[in-house]
């Protein structure tokens, strides 16, 4: 009887491990704790705290194209482009339904990134 239980626990063993993985839209599979979605015109969540070394993974949920690049709109509507001390340089096209990564972010400290085309669509980085 011990024979035949081993094939269904292996089994078993499979199925949980394969339910434990975290699929994204845009294929593949990332950490939520380093993912950030993006939908018509706005980063979801807008403000990400992630761990010195990690890679940020950018989700496009719609058919929309974004730019992303180092900076920021300021509240006035204005581009504010460029990269703080220690930030990778970040400039990455989305066509839609689809993810990148960017980084690592080997340096603490707060970092921003925007989409050029959407206005006020800004995404704070920071690392501790």
């Amino acid at each position: 009887m011990k024979k035949f239980l081993l094939p269904y626990a292996i089994l078993c063993i499979l199925l949980l491990a394969a339910c434990n993985t975290t699929a994204t839209p845009g294929g593949g599979n990332s950490n939520p704790a380093t993912t950030v979605h993006m939908n018509d015109s706005a980063f979801t969540p807008d403000v990400i705290t992630i761990k010195k070394g990690d890679t940020l993974t950018l989700v496009d949920d719609v058919p929309v194209i974004h730019v992303i690049q180092n900076g920021r709109w300021d509240s006035n509507g204005t581009q504010r482009p460029g990269a703080e001390s220690g930030a990778p340089t970040v400039q990455v096209q989305f066509n839609g339904d689809d993810q990148q990564s960017v980084g690592p972010f080997n340096t603490a400290g707060t970092f921003h990134l925007y989409c050029t085309i959407h206005n006020d669509m800004n995404l704070t980085v920071i690392v501790k």
